[in-house]
């Protein structure tokens, strides 16, 4: 037998049912261990030395895994192909491997992007290690989140009463909306008017136009300051009559938009139908593990109207 780890409980079963009877899948259900909320846990001088720390639901789990393991020749860590996915894995490995529950067993690596039984049984057949990069990546960020959190948080909760902490995201955050507050209080108000006419042709076609040019001199953004001086130049120009000089075509080239992220996913669901964060994942969700027409009519249509609208932006 060979024993699968995921980080849904979801996805395990549906992964279960593709993979048959030689395989046990199982969930994490998301990180297995993390760090202590206390100072301490990352050690700068010892070269970033850190100390994790596994809730009692998680030691469930691990236990669970341990159990499950006894059975298995082979241990496949299927957790999700981003950072914190690979993160999981390593953790579990690790774990094990301080439990000496491995021994001799084989352990494999597997991604897959979709959760179809094509995807999932070609990710079987094409394993690999622990990618240590992606790792790595994620230790130096859980790092930078707990230091800079420890010195900023209490900081925060004396400044801003009922805060709850700061991190590596808030921090940075923080500094942007400061140095933008700095900048509006910096900002001098400079007042400035534009002259702009609405024109016909023969045929009765009417135009806008801005007025960049007076008296041979090309306008600045501050070249007319008041109304006063606008509406010298407007009885200016309203002596003389107005031909067109030149026509000028040009093709403009409009790159596509990119694709969606999770947050901007969110955010045009929410601006174009008026999804919540969940209804729009919970759609997503569906699409991503394949939706059964018969029983998703209703998902799938709401999804193709999502992507109408936002076609329709772009």
């Amino acid at each position: 037998m060979k024993l699968v780890i995921v980080e849904s409980p979801a996805k395990a079963q549906t992964i279960n049912k593709y993979l048959g009877n030689n395989y046990k899948v199982v969930a994490s259900i998301g990180h297995v261990r993390d760090l202590p909320r206390k100072d301490g846990a990352v050690e700068p001088e010892k070269d970033f030395q850190m100390s994790w720390d596994q809730p009692l639901d998680k030691k469930k789990v691990i236990n669970g895994i341990i159990k499950d393991l006894k059975d298995a020749e082979t241990l496949i860590l299927a957790t999700d192909p981003d950072r914190e996915g690979e993160a999981i894995s390593w953790h579990i490995n690790e774990i094990l491997n301080e439990k000496k529950a491995l021994k001799s067993k084989q352990v494999q690596r597997v991604v897959f992007n979709e959760i179809t039984k094509s995807s999932v049984i070609n990710a079987m057949e094409h394993p690999r290690d622990i990618n240590s990069e992606l790792v790595d990546a994620y230790l130096a960020r859980r790092a930078l989140d707990h230091l800079i959190g420890f010195r900023i948080s209490p900081i925060l909760w004396r400044k801003l009463p009922g805060s709850r902490s700061a991190g590596r995201v808030q921090s940075v955050a923080l500094r942007l909306v400061c140095e933008r507050e700095l900048e509006i209080e910096k900002f001098i108000i400079e007042e400035y008017w534009t002259i702009s006419g609405i024109f016909e042709n023969s045929s009765s076609e009417k135009f806008s136009s801005r007025l960049i040019e007076f008296d041979q001199k090309k306008l600045k953004k501050f070249d007319i300051p008041n109304e006063e001086h606008s509406k010298k130049i407007l009885d200016e120009i309203k002596k003389h009559n107005f031909y067109i000089s030149n026509i000028e075509k040009k093709r403009v080239k409009r790159n596509p938009i990119p694709p969606f992220t999770t947050s901007t996913l969110q955010q045009e669901a929410s601006r174009k139908l008026g999804f919540s964060a969940y209804k729009t994942m919970r759609v997503a969700q569906k699409l991503y593990e394949g939706i059964n027409l018969n029983k998703e009519t209703s998902g799938l249509i709401t999804w193709l109207r999502l992507l109408s609208l936002l076609k329709q932006e772009s």
